[in-house]
């Protein structure tokens, strides 16, 4: 079953979620959320480790997905790799990372792992967005002709040395990858925001989603994280904060999930994780968004075709 196939009108809204105990155990934490989709980790996100996936792991997982009806279940790359980097050791070891990335994603069935371009730590930007184009197309250029699993480059929000917050950085490696239709882009409200992009009020939103479709292209467009900003607009502070308790505001997050364009495409928070007042705010976090919608939109399950 591909787990990618929903229904176009419908919100479809996720959370990261552990895999402590088994992927498995992550379909079932959203589940019990009451996740659509689901983002995970495929090992320790900050270790380089190389862990292997058996095939009763996959098997558990996608029985899971079926089980619950979780769609769009989406991996996110391990925070050290760096395929930017002008160290030709850490450069190579981030390569081997972040194909073991996209092996354990394939063998879960899982077609997309998202992941930042990473940082220029030698200030030179050019050299930096050509090495990652060379690390992305000796990757896919490995992976055996039948694999159905690609990469998704995270809009960043430019801290420090990091590359992506400049969305003509993300046109640039688009167009230089080699496998262009296993390369796609994933949208961090936060991200979009702390790097200087304004998604409210509406004129500022349609000026900032015109030059995304001007840049990326919005067919490029597979996944969405939703956060809410503790930076201010143009801070390129990179701190998620709870839906409507931060910088963006409610307004920012009521127009991209009511935006035609983006229905259907899978959207998942990435806030604390934490209780408030005994309340669980990734439960917190999707019942606000999804008042946001007509109550058509977000009540209907996102179920595979």
């Amino acid at each position: 079953m591909d787990f990618w196939q929903v229904s176009t009108d419908r919100f479809i809204v996720g959370a990261h979620m552990s895999i402590a105990g088994g992927y498995h155990r992550a379909v079932e934490r959203a589940a019990a959320l009451g996740c659509d989709c689901v983002q995970i980790f495929t090992q320790n996100n900050l270790r380089w480790e190389t862990r292997r996936v058996s095939t009763q792991e996959a098997k558990l997982f996608r029985e899971a997905l079926v089980r619950h009806q979780i769609v769009c279940p989406l991996v996110h790359a391990n925070y050290l790799i760096n395929l930017a980097s002008p160290d030709g050791q850490l450069w190579r070891r981030s390569i081997r990372a972040f194909a073991g990335e996209l092996r354990r994603a394939a063998a879960l069935g899982i077609p997309w792992v998202v992941f930042h371009p990473g940082a220029a730590t030698d200030g030179q930007l050019d050299r930096a967005l050509s090495r990652v184009v060379r690390a992305l197309n000796q990757t896919l250029e490995t992976l055996p002709p039948n694999t159905q699993v690609g990469c998704l480059i995270e809009v960043t929000a430019g801290q420090g040395h990091a590359l992506g917050s400049d969305l003509e950085q993300i046109r640039f490696l688009l167009a230089e990858i080699s496998r262009p239709d296993r390369v796609g882009v994933c949208l961090d409200t936060c991200h979009l925001f702390a790097a200087g992009y304004p998604l409210a009020p509406a004129s500022a939103y349609e000026q900032t989603t015109k030059l995304l479709e001007k840049t990326v292209g919005l067919a490029r467009i597979k996944a969405i994280h939703l956060n809410d900003s503790r930076g201010k607009l143009g801070s390129r502070v990179d701190r998620h904060m709870h839906i409507g308790r931060g910088q963006l505001g409610l307004e920012a997050f009521r127009l991209i999930v009511n935006d035609k364009r983006f229905f259907g495409i899978p959207m998942y928070i990435e806030t604390p994780k934490e209780k408030l007042q005994g309340q669980d705010m990734d439960q917190v976090n999707m019942k606000l968004l999804r008042s946001l919608v007509p109550p058509e939109r977000a009540s209907a399950a996102a179920l595979p075709h």
